[in-house]
């Protein structure tokens, strides 16, 4: 404390203290009081879980809260909680097919959970503590995410009763969102978005919420509490990576796109930048379409992928929606107008564990390629491979699994992608919309799937993606040669980002991701880019404290006051100490120790509640639970392929945080092999260790290769392997550098007996010198004989740990006991 000095400690200390006083004075309850009530209403054939917000004195406009697909009511309960405190009274509910209400689901039809909606309008009338516009007409906001926003929008264009909404992170054309062309196509040849696909169908399939069998839809198996229309368009759409018109026509007619021109209430569209499934051009469409009302625009950093965003557009976004609905319900405060507000990522901090941005305004919305810069980029034609069935796929971005939007996470597979790449830019460029590009393209068969991408590389060469967003392409009507190719426009993902002076943009055209559905039979393209990559721009002025929550400015000023004592007292101590303070000392020699672990998506959608296991040296665990019990998303988690939403994750003792150095002493293999066929397994192993930067003579492959046991097969081309080599040879390159915690998931998937006993001594034999194995498996009989201890999850929590003989007990054996576990495990309230 010294360092500082005790006066002026004290008088920062009460800096702090008044700070805090007053941030708390401006963002706490305004003195509302409200109560709660929880109630089961019937409406148009089924029953609706709701809880209704109700102001305690007095009469307040009402705002339906609707939450994310695969959500419910207790997804958006915070929300609730914080608008009840601004004075409104809130109803939500769970929508039908979804939790607690019954029903199925039928994708926010019109006839069906529109008209639920208007119920439910209809009984908010006629409660006390809202305020009227005329009988039966309450002074009515709607406020919703993704699902909830489409709901919004869709109520908006078939009620006038609607006086304001807030859609958020949504869609105008949901056929265009999960079958999208960036060359201008059709959704009927469009690129099936499968990872987001499956992500949405699973969580509407029929999760247990009392117990087991409770709350799932009767009937087919396979649809779950889905429609039967909606299934089988579903059914259809990912067995043949192609949607019919018919299914085309169902998607459309519960979009907002049928019915935004209809739409009269003052709308702000919130949209984030860190989306791969509904992406900035969706609020742009419904922008366009709403011509009757007031329409407002704002971007964050936020989005399926990247959560809530940083913690200052977390609050912008907050402040913006309240400033609406007070404006338009209460008409208190100014007109909010039509400016544009947007942000740009500036960095990412690690304490944190979050991004950090900059806020922008701009008087009106610029649309997606306003103006224009062009970049000339260079690059030969380029021969290029479309493996198989999509293995092995680059990754640009999983499926809520974005590391908060940086891009950092992209991996390009080698002769799959061509590069086109400018000079160093010579003056920044502030890109803010949608780039464009022409390609030519030939292909043997008349068509090709790509996809393009626009980088930002440094100076140093680390190349970024911004939010990890791609533009997928599907193009017919090829020529077999280059020559008689015609050029082609193709649009790019809109973002907000700034590339800076030295810095180079790269443009990949690549002919597989891991998010997308692409052909089955291999083909190689050939593609040319034109000279110029047009970059549209804009010039924003940053936002002023008087534009942003005056929370974010306490904060900010608050938080660098303590972090400056803080910091203080670090050094000080560090001086003492000299010690590494970043590890759990406690935990320093143990592999893995989870606690707490929880993810949550956008949208409401819990994939994992409470996990919590630990992983000794010498172990080989197996994690066991049902599909949807959270084993894979708890996997991901702890490669750092995303962040947790509560919990902690040690590995030896390290917080694990994504690109942690620790995880290099982890080994994984997650979603099976994928391996270049025309190398042999040895070149294929040499070519994904030089990957990863480190020296050549740490691979220790020779033990790799002794363990695996490939022996001579390890020379000859991948294409020639079976499954089962595959499978070894994706375990021994998960085994490269002899990582000291191996995670496998399903690592047994598709081998005969055989090969599933040599897989069980390979696992075994790693587990000596002090390393350890967590694996993931179905095949409990195989767990039984090769694992030392068990994790067993249930609906995304831990259900029983400990040593294999202990969890079977009483002599039963483990498949018995696990299926008693499961059965009787606890309720599945993810919703």
């Amino acid at each position: 404390m010294r360092l500082i000095g005790r006066h002026r400690l004290w008088a920062l200390a009460v800096v702090i203290v008044l700070l805090g006083g007053l941030s708390w004075w401006y963002f706490s309850d305004d003195g509302a009081d409200y109560r709660t009530t929880e109630a089961r209403l019937p409406v148009n054939g089924v029953v609706l879980d709701t809880t209704f917000y109700a102001q305690a004195s007095g009469t307040a406009p009402v705002i339906l809260l609707a939450h994310g697909f695969g959500g419910s009511k207790h997804s958006v309960e915070d929300s609730a909680k914080e608008l009840a405190g601004q004075g409104y009274n809130v109803l939500t509910w769970t929508a039908r097919g979804f939790g607690r209400s019954t029903g199925e689901i039928h994708l926010n039809a019109r006839d069906f959970e529109i008209k639920d909606a208007q119920a439910l309008i209809d009984w908010a009338a006629h409660q006390p503590p809202v305020a009227l516009d005329g009988d039966g007409d309450p002074k009515l906001g709607v406020v919703g995410g993704s699902y909830g926003g489409a709901l919004a929008l869709n109520l908006a264009g078939v009620d006038k009763r609607v006086d304001a909404i807030v859609p958020q992170i949504t869609y105008n054309d949901l056929a265009r969102s999960l079958l999208p062309d960036g060359s201008g196509g059709q959704p009927e040849n469009g690129v099936l978005k499968k990872g987001w696909v499956g992500v949405l169908f699973g969580s509407g399939s029929g999760f247990s919420l009392n117990g087991p069998g409770a709350g799932r839809a009767q009937g087919d198996p396979q649809c779950g509490r889905f429609a039967k229309d909606v299934c089988a368009a579903f059914l259809d759409t990912v067995t043949t990576g192609r949607a019919t018109p018919e299914t085309v026509s169902l998607l459309r007619a519960v979009s907002p796109n049928a019915v935004a021109g209809q739409i009269t209430a003052p709308t702000l569209l919130i949209q984030g930048m860190a989306d791969s499934l509904f992406p900035l051009p969706e609020a742009e469409a419904n922008a366009r379409a709403i011509t009757g009302a007031p329409v407002r625009l704002a971007w964050f950093s936020g989005g399926h992928d990247g959560g809530a965003g940083s913690k200052a557009d977390e609050q912008r976004v907050k402040f913006l929606t309240v400033q609406w609905l007070d404006h338009y319900l209460r008409k208190q405060g100014d007109a909010p107008g039509s400016s544009f507000t947007y942000s740009r990522v500036t960095g990412v901090s690690a304490q944190e564990r979050g991004l950090t941005t900059t806020g922008f305004k701009l008087d009106r919305y610029p649309g997606l390629d306003g103006s224009p810069r062009s970049v000339d980029v260079t690059g030969r034609d380029q021969l290029i491979a479309s493996p198989p069935n999509g293995v092995p796929s680059a990754i640009s971005v999983l499926p809520g699994l974005a590391l908060g939007g940086t891009g950092l996470t992209s991996v390009e597979m080698p002769g799959q992608n061509a590069t086109f790449e400018s000079a160093p830019l010579t003056t920044a460029v502030d890109v803010v919309g949608a780039p464009s590009v022409q390609l030519r393209v030939a292909s043997p068969t008349g068509e090709a799937v790509l996809f393009a991408k626009l980088y930002d590389v440094s100076p140093n060469g680390q190349a970024s993606l911004p939010n990890g967003l791609v533009a997928p392409i599907r193009l017919s009507g090829l020529p077999a040669e280059l020559a008689g190719a015609e050029p082609v426009k193709v649009t790019l993902p809109a973002v907000s980002t700034r590339i800076d002076v030295g810095h180079r943009i790269r443009l990949v055209v690549a002919t597989s991701d891991q998010s997308y559905q692409g052909p089955v039979r291999p083909v190689v393209y050939t593609v040319a880019a034109g000279n110029a990559v047009s970059l549209p721009t804009a010039v924003g002025t940053a936002l002023t404290s008087a534009e942003t929550p005056l929370l974010i400015a306490l904060a900010v000023l608050a938080g660098l006051i303590l972090l400056g004592i803080l910091a203080a007292v670090l050094i000080a101590r560090a001086r003492h100490r000299g010690r590494d303070r970043t590890v759990v000392a406690e935990y320093a020699d143990t592999p893995l120790v989870i606690k707490g672990l929880r993810k949550e998506y956008a949208g409401g959608y819990v994939a994992v509640r409470d996990i919590s296991l630990t992983v000794q040296r010498g172990q080989v665990v197996g994690l066991l639970g049902p599909n949807g019990a959270g084993k894979t998303t708890s996997l991901r988690v702890l490669m750092g392929l995303t962040r947790p939403s509560a919990g902690q994750v040690l590995i030896f003792g390290h917080q694990l945080i994504p690109g942690a150095p620790v995880l290099s002493r982890l080994g994984a293999l997650v979603e099976g092999p994928g391996f270049l066929p025309h190398l042999s397994g040895m070149e294929n192993l040499r070519l994904y260790w030089q990957s990863t930067g480190r020296p050549a003579e740490d691979s220790r492959i020779d033990e790799v290769l002794e363990i695996a046991n490939l022996g001579k097969s390890i020379h000859r081309k991948a294409r020639t392997y079976s499954h089962g080599m595959k499978q070894r040879l994706a375990i021994a390159q998960a085994m490269l550098g002899m990582p000291e915690l191996l995670v496998l998931d399903e690592p047994t998937d598709g081998l005969d007996p055989p090969q599933i006993a040599e897989m069980r001594r390979v696992l075994k034999k790693y587990a000596v010198d002090g390393r350890a194995v967590l694996v993931s498996s179905h095949l409990l009989a195989e767990v039984e004989q090769t694992c030392t201890h068990v994790v067993v999850v249930n609906a995304g929590r831990l259900v029983a740990s400990g040593p294999v003989a202990e969890v079977a007990s009483s002599g039963r054996r483990l498949e018995d006991a696990f299926l008693a576990l499961v059965e009787g495990g606890p309720e599945d309230d993810r919703d």
